[in-house]
Order: C-alpha cells, then structure tokens, then sequence
C-alpha cells in the first residue's frame, strides 16, 4: 500500500496491482525445460511460455488465451494456474481467480504465493471471511514473510476494508517490529480510519527505519503532505528522485504535488509536472492516479479530447472516485457533450451522497 496524495482522494496505496506484478517477477516465471520433458506437450509448453511472457510483461488479457490453451494442452500445472490466478485476478474476473487457485490448493499446490493471490481474490470478490481465513493460514506458516501482511493489506486499501487493513499490519508488526513498510501502511490505514494524529507517529518510525529507502521518503512526503507543506514535499521527492527512487508513484505525485502549488501551462513547474506524469502513465498506464492528474493537465491547456481519454481510463480503474466525474464533466462540457457531462455530474452526487451517508452510519 504505497503513496497516498492524488487529485481527488488523500492517500496513495501500492494496490492490488502492485503486489500482483511483485508475485509476477518472483513466482509467475514459465517451467523450466526439466518441467517441460515431464509429459507436457511441446504446444502446450510454448503456450504457456507466451502466456507467462505476457504476463510478466502486464499484457494480462491478452496472455489469458495462451495460459487457458495451454492448460487445456496438458501444460505444467501450477505455473498455468499462478499465472491465471495473476491474469483473472488483474483484469476483476475474481471468481475465476478463486476457482483456479483453490484447485491449486486442493491438487496440493499450497504454496505462499497462491494463498496470497488467493486471498487478494476473495477481497476482491467480498468474501471477507474467506479472505481472512487464506490469510490467517499464509502468517501461521510464514509469519517473518513482510509480504503475505503486506499483500493482504493492499486488497484491504482497494476493496475499502481499513479496520481489517489495519488489523492485518498490526498483526504483522507483531512479527516484524522493524518493517518500515508496515509501520508506513499503519499510519495509512490510521489515516483512512479518521485518526491521523495516531498514524503521524508511525510515518516518522518508517522515515527513521528507512531514511534512505524508498519507504523512508514516501512517509516523509505523506506527512508534510498532511501538514500542508507542499514546499517542503516538493523538496523531498525531488530528493527521492535523484537518489535513485524515479518510479511510476514518485514521478505521480511530483507531479501532483507541482499542480497543487499552482503550477500553471507556460510555467516551467507546469512543464515538469506534465513530463513527470506522463513517464509514470508511460511505465503504469493502469495506475489511476496518474491518469486522473494527466486529465486535469490536458484540460488547463484546452487539449479537451486527450483530457476525457486519460479520464475515461481513470474511471475504467477507479469507477466510485468522484474527482474522476468532477473532471469528466469539465471535460465533455468543453466539448460541448452536455448530456454527458450531466451524467457525470449525476455521478459525483451520487458517490458523495453515498459517501455522507456511509460516514452518518
């Protein structure tokens, strides 16, 4: 769950997509030639090579044909299924992401990175039960792994569970008190529960953890963030930056950053803000922040139609996001669509009167 200050919502998180592409460098990788003498079809191994290419590559629809034809070929197992359960989990087909790695763990497939996209996918799919039980299991049998804590917190940030989020790290810090990450998602998930001033302690113990680490710097932005010190977090990321630390999520919230200063078209600020998101939505074109962000840079200087296209790709990503409508609806109005601006309109009251009356429950 990293970053949390965009346009439109107050704290960043790593997500589910993040963690999927961690599972897809470590785990998602094609068997090896030994796997492959093992009974499997030479067709069915080469698509199943193409599939887990396309997978780690984030191309995860169009891997989904390769990895289905390849399990129908007889290919390796496990490595069709993981990379399945990563492609169904990234593309919101969670009940076919549950289906493919509970049969995993029923063929005796148990593995830490099957519970921990098992688990994902019951969030995902509201079964918080489940969820919860896959994740209870995955600590009990590796409870030093950051990861499986930090995993199920991401699904806990994007499916709006924040007291089971929170739940989750504390329980990880238990076990790893000296996770700058955990103490970080911890002043996060405090944040998003209306009780910041206990979460600021926890961003200084991950800035005081990490100092030079990419957590470090990321809790030490959120914080002056919070405090309303744009200046002094526009120092930090540039910091972060030229240490070495020039990611999809720090070149997004640069940017963001750069335009809340009021940063404006002509200004060199405004320049840099505009370079800085579009290299992130150039590495993370699914990262809704960014697109959100590219959306009002596009609309400040009248570029109207590429406005509504990172916007329309932002709402694809982040559907109940009301600065996604708000911006939306500046958009077609300056294209003159009204009756879709009305509709996004009707939108934005819609999901803040849910919001009110979420927050009066």
């Amino acid at each position: 769950m990293l970053c949390c200050w965009v346009l439109g919502s107050s704290l960043v998180s790593v997500s589910v997509a993040q963690s999927i592409r961690t599972v897809q460098s470590q785990n998602a990788a094609a068997p090896t030639q030994t796997e492959a003498q093992d009974g499997n079809t030479a067709d069915g191994q080469q698509e199943l090579k193409v599939g887990a290419d396309l997978t780690r590559h984030g191309s995860l629809r169009e891997a989904i044909p390769h990895l289905t034809e390849a399990q129908k070929l007889g290919a390796d197992p496990y490595a069709t299924g993981v990379n399945l359960g990563i492609c169904y989990l990234g593309t919101g087909r969670n009940r076919d992401a549950i289906a493919i790695l509970e049969s995993l763990r029923a063929g005796g497939s148990r593995t830490s990175t099957v519970d921990k996209l098992l688990a994902q996918a019951y969030v995902a799919d509201g079964q918080v039960k489940a969820a919860y039980d896959v994740f209870t299991e995955a600590a009990a049998a590796n409870p030093k792994d950051e990861s499986v804590y930090e995993f199920f917190a991401d699904a806990c940030t994007d499916h709006q569970q924040y007291s089971l989020g929170l739940h989750t790290v504390e329980r990880g810090l238990q076990e790893l008190p000296d996770s700058a990450r955990l103490h970080y998602e911890r002043a996060v998930f405090l944040a998003r529960l209306g009780r910041l001033e206990e979460g600021k302690p926890e961003f200084d113990r991950a800035t005081q953890l990490e100092p030079a680490g990419y957590i470090g710097y990321l809790a030490l932005v959120q914080k002056e963030l919070y405090d309303d010190n744009l200046d002094a977090a526009n120092e930090t990321l540039h910091r972060a930056i030229k240490a070495g630390h020039r990611d999809y999520q720090m070149l997004s919230l640069l940017g963001t950053v750069l335009l809340h200063e009021g940063a404006a078209p002509g200004q060199p600020e405004f320049a840099e803000a505009q370079a800085a998101l579009e290299e992130s939505a150039k590495d993370r074109p699914d990262y809704s922040a960014t697109q959100i962000a590219l959306g009002k840079v596009y609309l400040m200087q009248g570029h109207f139609q590429e406005a509504v296209d990172h916007l329309e790709m932002a709402r694809n990503l982040e559907p109940d996001n009301p600065a996604v409508y708000a911006n939306l609806a500046s958009a077609y109005s300056r294209l003159g669509d009204r009756a879709k601006a009305r509709q996004m309109e009707a939108q934005v009251e819609r999901l803040l009167a849910e919001k009110k009356s979420s927050a009066i429950r």
